[in-house]
């Protein structure tokens, strides 16, 4: 599967500015494809968008299928009608470059409610809610008695709240969808402005020649209203705990391995309904967006099990997964997918094969791949044009700070650069970040892809995610005003001339 020569820059919805304390699917987000289209770029690609906890992680959701409340515009819902001008109220941070996600989660959820509460007294808007709660039923349903049950049991995981609804026994989900009959529709109000608000962002993007590339997560996230309304589906024992749980061995970023802590699959659960699960939640995705990056896609052809007692992912073992058979049950019934392969990691010749099988693109971290110190995985005229090359992703530290750390420490790296590249150590940090761009937008890769924070010149402090911690990842916004016509054109310059 080949993509048209183009290029495009990384930055998730949570990263644009906003008064009310996290980037929205508001005007700063039109703003910000004006400036994609003012730069001649054609991609824009952001992180998984579902509903997250405090932490953050846009990799561990309340929902495979559901989007994020906290990313709807506020004052969209003025816009209708369902606020007024004086209940705008902004919500006062600390740095406007972090994300408070407890304080927005309060600040946006009162705003919501009261939105809600005069949603419900309107009459004109539903018969499109009602035809959206229709289409979006399968997981819909679900999703909305999940959460208002998660808030109910006081924010605690599913199987800590009565026996009797953990598992879904049929006389008490009549009796809580009763209960809690206000705060399902709550959810489920969110969801509909949710994917409202989406829909015209999307076709804006379109009609400017920006295209969107979303992202899948391989894993489910335990608390989730998938694992609860399914637990057929994934490795778990009779009281609803994971056997084992997902991870990757011993890494590039920890000594120990990632333990992500998500529950496996039974896939073969899965086969017997041709993977419908898998399907809707692909078929669903790619509504609203127009290429996937599916992530950890080595995890088709085998993952990493882990006992779900163990402390870190060092002991754990590779079991294969689905494999080609999975893909083409898909390809059966969704036709061709615009996928990316997210291929880093522990790359076997057996996950190199079922790429290759599939035709999916891979990707190219030139931070990973100059450390490799392998000319056919830096030099830009060797690399295959099926991939999309990155300078980083939301794992890596930004350009600048990871160069700045080779520097100090004169490795090999630095040696590469100064011999392959013309690096010299008089350069400015602007002329550093712009070499690297350069360097990613000369490769014979279809795809280039920037994260925004390497096109800013930003140092470590703006790195989004350090794999194998928990606590201040996904925080990183930049400043209103941050982006001008003189990055906007330096970046269609570029474009220009490596003919993306």
């Amino acid at each position: 599967m080949n993509f048209t020569r183009s290029s495009g820059i990384l930055l998730h919805i949570t990263s644009l500015p906003s008064k009310y304390g996290i980037g929205d699917i508001g005007e700063q987000a039109y703003r910000f494809v004006d400036f994609l289209k003012m730069s001649h770029q054609k991609l824009w690609q952001i992180l998984p968008i579902g509903p997250v906890g405090v932490e953050g992680s846009p990799y561990q959701s309340f929902s495979a299928f559901a989007g994020n409340p906290l990313l709807i515009d506020i004052d969209g819902l003025a816009d209708r009608g369902l606020l007024n001008n004086d209940e705008l109220v902004p919500l006062i941070v600390k740095n406007e470059e972090e994300i408070e996600f407890d304080s927005v989660k309060k600040h946006k959820e009162i705003l919501l409610k009261l939105a809600f509460k005069r949603f419900k007294e309107r009459a004109s808007d539903n018969n499109d809610y009602l035809a959206f709660v229709e289409k979006n039923s399968f997981w819909l349903e679900t999703y909305g008695l999940f959460m208002a049950l998660y808030s109910y049991f006081g924010n605690i995981p599913w199987n800590c709240w009565e026996t009797s609804i953990a598992f879904r026994k049929e006389n008490s989900v009549i009796h809580y969808k009763k209960l809690l009959k206000d705060e399902i529709e709550y959810h489920s109000f969110c969801q509909y402005i949710f994917f409202d608000q989406w829909s015209k962002l999307k076709q804006y993007a379109e009609n400017s020649g920006i295209k969107i590339i979303g992202d899948m997560p391989i894993f489910a996230s335990y608390n989730s209203s998938d694992v609860w309304a399914n637990p057929h589906m994934f490795n778990l024992n009779r009281i609803g705990e994971p056997i084992t749980r997902a991870g990757v061995p011993p890494d590039y970023f920890s000594e120990t391995g990632q333990l992500w802590g998500n529950p496996h699959y039974r896939w073969d659960e899965m086969e017997k309904e041709d993977y419908l699960w898998w399907r809707q939640r692909l078929s669903t995705l790619l509504e609203i967006v127009d290429i996937i990056r599916l992530d950890h896609f080595r995890g088709f052809e085998a993952y990493w099990e882990v006992s779900a007692k163990a402390k870190n992912a060092k002991d754990g073992r590779w079991v294969k997964g689905p494999g080609e058979g999975f893909f083409k049950v898909l390809q059966d019934y969704l036709g061709d997918i615009p996928i990316i392969a997210e291929d880093l990691g522990v790359i076997t010749s057996e996950v190199r094969e079922l790429k290759k099988k599939l035709g999916f693109p891979g990707m190219i971290v030139l931070q990973f791949a100059l450390e490799s110190g392998k000319s056919a995985e830096f030099l830009p005229e060797k690399h295959d044009s099926n991939n999309v090359i990155y300078t980083g992703t939301h794992d890596n530290d930004t350009i600048l700070g990871w160069y700045t750390k080779q520097k100090d420490k004169d490795t090999k790296v630095i040696k590469i650069l100064k011999k392959y590249f013309g690096f010299d150590i008089n350069m400015t940090e602007k002329e550093i970040c712009w070499n690297f761009i350069e360097i990613a937008f000369m490769s014979r890769a279809n795809y280039a892809v920037i994260p925004l924070q390497d096109v800013l010149c930003l140092g470590s402090y703006a790195r989004m995610n350090l794999p194998g911690t928990s606590y201040g990842n996904w925080k990183w916004r930049f400043k209103e005003g941050a982006l001008n016509e003189v990055i906007s054109e330096k970046l269609a310059e570029v474009t220009k001339k490596y003919n993306r």
